[in-house]
């Protein structure tokens, strides 16, 4: 089969690999109708993600016919029709119980990224995204192997079409819970720093949701527009002012009541962090962060579904203190909104395909990858067909 490869910092290639297989009884094949670049594949395509392998098999926004069931696949039969999530979980551990998919302690026999050497357990393994998080094979390929079935896969309706819902697998959910986690009550206001798809969707979810003032931060004009004129943020560059400086005037010196940080560790910082992050004395930029703090109120919250890996320099925890600030922080429970997200798009409430601005071939990837990366052509989201 083909598939979208990795071979080094911007080297990714379309080649002809073995098709999958099933390896466990729980495991489904998949034949891939529809998959598409996710921010998060850029941290890999830039070679800025350690434990990537050549050859290792990119994506983790997948959706496609189910081909192949092992014996103990229960929910899923040959020919259903299903979006997958990219978290991978097992749906019986001591996380899987309390719904929180990410956190899956069984799927990922790595440690992630956390540093310290008294956290035993791992999260959940995730598709295409390097070996700190199980190394397995990802959706940008025309058939990918499935494992946990049972748990994540969620059947779709005939009378949607995929790129209604193809987002279902990682960027709305992200987005929509990345909202959710602020607390924000309808009628509040928000701040969104990043206008990237996950950006996009939590604006789109906080309009859903009834939050009335939204504040979008960036430096990328056509993406700023793209949420005005979609979603009815209030764009602010940053690049012509202080960002937290104008949402401050905007709510009376206040802040507004909850933050989203879709940037992560690549946001652009000072001179200082470029270089501390090139001797990798720090592992992720805090220059987004510290917006953040500054632009939300005391007893706000700050959501972050931004990656963040390693050292920070500058973060201001003194400011979180002095604030009484919250944080809630990292991967996506996907399995836990998948139901009701698919809801709101049979409803009409949410549109998440308004998003696609480019539809290619996979065997376009790597021109695609590029695309993206470099926000040519007004690039917001790639996505493939096999």
């Amino acid at each position: 089969m083909r598939a979208l490869t990795y071979h080094g910092s911007h080297d990714v290639r379309v080649d002809n690999v073995p098709d999958p297989i099933l390896q466990q009884d729980d495991d489904i094949i998949l034949r891939v109708t529809a998959t598409a670049i996710c921010g998060s594949d850029l941290h890999m395509y830039r070679g800025k993600i350690p434990a990537m392998k050549s050859g290792d098999i990119l994506g983790h926004e997948f959706m496609g016919e189910v081909v192949e069931t092992g014996a103990g696949v229960t929910n899923l039969a040959k020919g259903d029709r299903v979006v997958v999530p990219f978290v991978i979980a097992c749906g019986t551990c001591f996380f899987c119980d309390m719904q929180l998919f990410s956190s899956c302690e069984t799927t990922n026999p790595d440690r992630g990224t956390i540093m310290n050497k008294k956290s035993l357990r791992s999260g959940a393994a995730l598709f295409g995204f390097s070996h700190m998080y199980g190394g397995v094979p990802g959706g940008q390929a025309e058939y990918v192997r499935v494992p946990k079935a049972n748990v994540g896969p969620i059947k779709i309706p005939t009378r949607l079409a995929d790129e209604q819902v193809l987002f279902l697998s990682d960027i709305l959910p992200t987005g929509y819970q990345a909202v959710v986690n602020t607390e924000v009550k309808r009628g509040g206001s928000l701040a969104i720093f990043g206008a990237g798809p996950v950006g996009q969707m939590a604006a789109a979810s906080a309009r859903m949701l009834g939050v009335e003032t939204i504040f979008m931060v960036d430096h990328h004009k056509y993406r700023l527009d793209f949420a005005r004129e979609t979603y009815g943020v209030i764009p602010i560059n940053f690049d012509d002012v202080d960002a937290a400086e104008v949402i401050l005037e905007a709510t009376d010196g206040r802040g507004v009541d909850g933050v989203v940080d879709a940037v992560g560790f690549e946001a652009k910082g000072s001179a200082l962090e470029t270089v501390m992050a090139n001797l990798k004395l720090e592992g992720s930029s805090g220059k987004a962060l510290r917006q953040c703090i500054a632009a939300c109120r005391r007893g706000g919250i700050i959501s972050v579904p931004g990656v963040y890996a390693g050292f920070i320099h500058g973060f201001l925890f003194g400011d979180v203190f002095e604030k009484g600030i919250g944080f809630k922080t990292g991967q996506t429970h996907v399995q836990k909104f998948m139901p009701e997200l698919l809801k709101a798009i049979e409803e009409g409430r949410l549109h998440p395909n308004a998003i696609i601005s480019h539809r290619m071939n996979l065997s376009q990837a790597a021109e695609g990858y590029k695309m993206f990366d470099k926000k040519e052509d007004d690039c917001r989201k790639v996505v493939l067909t096999p």
